[in-house]
């Protein structure tokens, strides 16, 4: 049994190697530089992410950059208006002959949005540049507010993959963390999308007030039901030191370590169960998903944008508020304020704040975590050979500490070998601490960072 308190400690995401909390102040000038090295140092795919921050209401738990849907509707065409500006201004310094292979909405609510204004965006990024076979565009829905004509709007707009951020189907919960429940019973919407042609992803939040590990089955058992293609359980990461709005939830409380792990095992066991297959941290996807073929092929990868295959990736060009590019070695984000966003794109300058260049030895680093978080194992010479170096300088630029990790294979997370390291199934919950033992960065920091359970 896996000691749960020793290791339910602070360690970071690795959504991005290093995390964003690393990030320091960098320009614009920096970044459109390394945007047209990227033609020839990167991916030969493109992927666009547009942060849409608006919500109808902020709830609770949030952690992402979100801001509530403003009154007057001429911040809202502007900040569109910011959008296109932005895109052509970054398409400028890139190869034509570079084809799009993920477009990505995220936020706060993009659906919040006008259809017609997220139509316009992708016909406009999608007559820049060639498209790959299977090309992914996707968007995170709020379907609090979504009617029968608003999802049959956004599925005429060229959305192949749609999020729902379901979040719980108790209405106690719900209403504790201050979110608007559906509008629409949820097999009807993914039998609505699935008649369009769409895929359907839907997201769960594991931790929140009210819930029970009963509880929080059922909500799952009801998802199943309604066959999405995948099925995403986070777990939530509570930092009201960093975000002030999660301090509400306090006075509802939130349930403790071994609930939340209780959470997290029965809903992965009725989702093995129904036939899914697990998926990095904390995806479920069918058996017939591309992600699942990349798994068992050492070909998945995870971006900003969440996991992809190895083909559908791509250098990541973000536009809007807080958005982050994401280069082979070089970091790139927006400004979080929404006026300076607008003022700054409108007069031709990008909007960016914050960024990181990574030195030859993080970047070695780098493909070690990506490697283990995506995928549950490292095969220490297979990366060696893709990097074009020896074994012993691999493991001379992370922290290879054998003792370290004999200890972490004595409490059963993982299992080496004289070829690399392999989470055990037991072990999926706590990749996160692993791939931090092996991070030169977490030797001495004072970053705050969620909790893995």
């Amino acid at each position: 049994m896996i000691p749960i308190e020793k290791y339910n400690v602070s360690v970071p995401r690795y959504t991005s190697y290093p995390p964003a909390n690393f990030f320091g102040p960098t320009d614009g000038a920096s970044y459109i530089e390394a945007v047209k090295r990227s033609n020839s140092e990167g991916s030969a795919n493109i992927s666009f992410y547009l942060h849409m921050p608006f919500c109808h209401r902020l709830c609770h738990y949030c952690g992402c950059n979100s801001y509530v849907m403003p009154r007057r509707g001429d911040t809202v065409r502007r900040y569109a208006e910011a959008l296109h500006k932005e895109i052509d201004m970054v398409a400028a310094h890139l190869d034509k002959s570079r084809p799009i292979s993920q477009i990505h909405y995220g936020g706060g609510s993009p659906t919040a949005m006008p259809a017609a204004l997220l139509r316009e965006l992708n016909e406009h990024m999608l007559s820049l540049f060639p498209v790959i076979e299977g090309c992914e565009i996707a968007i995170e829905c709020h379907p609090g507010y979504l009617s029968h004509d608003d999802w049959a709007a956004l599925a005429g707009c060229g959305f192949n993959r749609f999020s729902i951020g379901v979040q719980d189907l108790n209405p106690e919960v719900l209403k504790a963390v201050g979110r608007t429940p559906s509008l629409l019973p949820l097999k009807e919407i993914t039998e609505m999308l699935h008649g369009a042609g769409a895929a359907v992803n839907m997201d769960f939040l594991f931790g929140l007030p009210h819930q029970t590990p009963e509880s929080f089955a059922d909500s799952i058992r009801r998802a199943i039901d309604t066959r999405p293609e995948r099925l995403v359980t986070f777990s939530y990461g509570h930092m009201p030191q960093v975000f002030k709005r999660q301090q509400v939830l306090e006075k509802h409380g939130l349930p403790a370590a071994d609930a939340k792990r209780r959470m997290h095992d029965l809903a992965a066991g009725l989702l093995l169960q129904a036939g899914y297959k697990r998926i990095g941290l904390d995806h479920f996807v069918l058996p017939s998903d591309e992600l699942y073929t990349a798994l068992l092929h050492g070909q998945l990868y995870r971006n900003f944008q969440g996991y992809c295959s190895r083909r559908t990736t791509g250098d990541v060009y973000a536009f809007g508020v807080t958005g982050i590019s994401q280069f082979d070695s070089f970091y790139a984000q927006n400004t979080k304020d929404i006026e300076e966003f607008i003022g700054l794109t409108l007069a031709g300058e990008p909007a960016t704040k914050k960024g990181y260049r990574l030195t030859p030895r993080q970047r070695i680093a780098k493909e070690v975590i990506e490697r283990l978080m995506c995928n549950y194992r490292i095969r220490w010479q297979e990366i060696a050979d893709t990097l074009g170096i020896g074994t012993d300088t691999l493991k001379a630029a992370i922290c290879y500490d054998e003792a370290m990790l004999h200890e972490m294979e004595d409490d059963g997370l993982l299992r080496l070998d004289p070829d690399g390291i392999r989470m055990t199934e037991q072990g999926h919950p706590f990749v996160r601490n692993v791939a931090a033992a092996l991070d030169p960065l977490m030797r001495e920091t004072d970053k705050q960072f969620s909790k893995p359970i």
